[in-house]
């Protein structure tokens, strides 16, 4: 598949680099051409065939599946450079957290009766969104065996044939257990978990961790 993954943080570099490494055609996007941590991503997977580095416009149009991997603040922004023609009828894969830190401490900028998700939904209605990811650290978004045990991957949005396409991606990561928690309106809990994952992440010192799903 062409996956176009748009930021060249940690999230992006670390989600393009599995991709490449699973087969998938990876181009990696950001604001500028010369972007120096996608070059560097770029050297060090040895300049493949099958990786390419571009701006956010290049990468949403040689895709077949755009993934948000930019900071969630600077999202919507991110998405506009792409451009809306480039985005149109494609699966949007989420991964992102609207945190803020202009107050000192993090904060959500949309929570509650909105998120991240929605807002990228309403701003391209014909592409097709799907929340996942956004709750866990990038090494184990990409090898979830990092943490022992069966635990849980949660997905949102409102077409069911993306989350299914989604799902498939998931799996070959190694994801066993994915929870479809129904419309994209579901991108709500899912990002706000973010604020009970940064308390959970400073009480035990360490961000490979995850939950999981038990009924009784």
């Amino acid at each position: 598949m062409r996956i176009g993954v748009l930021g060249t943080g940690d999230v992006g570099r670390t989600l393009a680099g599995r991709l490449v490494e699973l087969g998938h055609e990876v181009t990696m996007g950001s604001r500028s051409v010369a972007n120096e941590a996608a070059a560097r991503w770029l050297a060090e997977l040895g300049t493949p065939l099958s990786a390419s580095i571009g701006t956010f416009a290049d990468a949403a149009g040689r895709a077949e599946l755009v993934i948000n991997a930019t900071s969630g603040a600077a999202s919507l922004d991110a998405l506009a450079l792409a451009g809306a023609d480039r985005l149109a009828d494609k699966i949007i894969l989420d991964v992102a957290n609207p945190l803020t830190f202009a107050g000192g401490a993090p904060a959500l900028s949309l929570s509650n009766t909105d998120s991240l998700g929605e807002a990228i939904q309403r701003e391209y209605p014909s592409s097709l969104v799907v929340k996942s990811l956004n709750t866990v650290n990038c090494e184990v978004m990409v090898r979830p065996h990092r943490v022992p045990g069966a635990h849980t991957m949660f997905l949102a949005g409102d077409d069911p044939e993306a989350k299914a396409t989604v799902g498939d991606l998931l799996h070959a990561f190694g994801w066993k257990h994915l929870l479809d928690l129904g419309g994209i309106e579901a991108a709500r809990g899912m990002e706000m978990y973010v604020m009970l994952w940064i308390r959970l992440r400073l009480a035990q010192g360490s961000d490979l961790f995850n939950v999981q799903v038990v009924t009784g």
